[in-house]
């Protein structure tokens, strides 16, 4: 059965059942239908798409939330399918990986982490900019750097096609060629725009973090992980339990 938005009981059984709604009431005063483990009292109460549900201790609904960060290769491009390129979700071995989606692009030729869910809450709260996670990406460049960088990326920038400037964003020149980049906010192609308010090519971007969580040194390029609980927490999204 595909996951459900949040509802309520006596609709969700009357959907799985295909019964009416008023003959839900009597499977709750028979304890017959079990929520999370607990016997069911209302036909009033929320279920969601994460809530485990049973009548008769057979399953209606048992799906569990799913938080992986990936390191993305370049050349594979951040989507659930393509006709024509290879994806991150085809890098993915979890049995789950067809009901997952992105928390947070990366271009085709861009690399490093990705993070994947089937939390749509969690993931729309990742991807606000009022909700300030950082962006951190680590980027390579075809002419030497200075401090007029680091002034105009704090300043942000006008970008006309959009009719928007960008909130400040946080450049530390790592080398002559090299900068480590952070951003609240992702529009679109928006580092190489910046850097090519300078006239200066971006030869490479990969993302070291998203928030405080840092991608694993030990996954390779196209290996995953589930996130752990304290990573999550740092995230600060509200997130399934």
């Amino acid at each position: 059965m595909p996951a459900i938005a949040r509802t309520r009981l006596d609709r969700f059984i009357s959907r799985c059942e295909n019964i009416h709604r008023k003959d839900v009431r009597l499977l709750l005063a028979q304890g017959r239908i079990h929520v999370d483990g607990v016997s069911a009292r209302s036909i009033n109460q929320v279920v969601d798409q994460f809530t485990r549900v049973t009548l008769d201790d057979r399953v209606l609904q048992s799906r569990e939330a799913c938080y992986l960060m990936l390191n993305k290769p370049c050349g594979v491009v951040s989507a659930t399918c393509d006709a024509r390129h290879r994806t991150v979700v085809d890098l993915l071995e979890a049995p789950q990986a067809t009901s997952l989606h992105i928390a947070g692009r990366l271009d085709c030729n861009s690399s490093g982490l990705i993070l994947l869910t089937n939390d749509g809450a969690w993931s729309r709260g990742l991807s606000k900019p009022e909700a300030g996670v950082a962006k951190t990406y680590r980027v390579g460049v075809e002419q030497p750097l200075g401090q007029d960088y680091i002034d105009a990326f704090s300043a942000g920038m006008y970008f006309a096609y959009e009719g928007i400037t960008t909130r400040p964003a946080e450049l530390e020149i790592v080398s002559d060629y090299e900068a480590q980049v952070r951003l609240v906010e992702g529009r679109y192609h928006q580092i190489k725009r910046m850097f090519g308010r300078f006239g200066n090519r971006v030869l490479s971007i990969h993302r070291c973090a998203i928030g405080e969580v840092k991608l694993d040194p030990a996954l390779a390029p196209g290996e995953s992980r589930p996130l752990y609980p304290d990573e999550l927490d740092r995230l600060g999204i509200p997130h399934v339990r």
